[in-house]
């Protein structure tokens, strides 16, 4: 492994972490009422769009998996692979939203805390196991279906993706962080993911 390598998997580990603790802090400072509150430009509520950002660090194992298939293949593979889910961005977008709305009342507070640092440990840990060739691997994605999606992302890129998607959602909460209301206005641009 050489240096620049470790530098990046270095601010990888640490971009996770920043996650994890602001992702706690939020949660644990808000009450009920705080929780149930709108967020801003989004149809959830705060709690709903914490699992919303809990969700995107889930949804990598599946991501990795694919990447690690499409990305031995011919680019044409991953680029008709990448069509056809772009096909299917309405019924995604209505999956994207149903999925936080019915998980944050399953999970509730305590268990999506628990889950968030679950998945946060598996990704250091999976991230320890790469090899550098395989942070490498590349392979188109649908770009429709989430605007922090490039068309072609490599393994490393998708270590560095659910922490842009975190920061991209934590500005729509309308949660207490530090003392002040987080409602800062979302970058302009891309749609948001509901």
């Amino acid at each position: 492994m050489d240096d620049a390598a470790a530098v990046d998997r270095r601010a990888v580990h640490e971009e996770l972490e920043r996650a994890r603790t602001t992702f706690h802090r939020l949660l644990d400072s808000a009450g009920d009422t705080d929780l149930r509150r709108g967020t801003e430009g989004t149809r959830w509520t705060n709690e709903q769009l914490l699992f919303h950002m809990l969700f995107g660090y889930v949804l990598i194992r599946p991501l990795l998996a694919l990447l690690r298939v499409f990305g031995r293949l011919p680019p044409g593979a991953g680029r008709a692979f990448a069509r056809v889910l772009n096909a299917g961005t309405g019924p995604f977008d209505v999956i994207n939203y149903l999925v936080p709305v019915g998980g944050a009342r399953v999970l509730g507070r305590s268990r999506t805390g628990t889950a968030f640092d679950r998945v946060i440990a598996w990704l250091h840990r999976r991230l320890d196991a790469e090899r550098e060739a395989d942070l490498r691997l590349a392979m188109h994605y649908p770009t429709r279906w989430d605007p922090l999606f490039q068309d072609v992302m490599t393994v490393a890129d998708l270590y560095r993706y659910p922490v842009r998607h975190f920061d991209f959602h934590r500005r729509q909460l309308t949660l207490a962080d530090d003392g002040r209301r987080v409602r800062d206005p979302a970058p302009a641009g891309p749609r948001p993911c509901a």
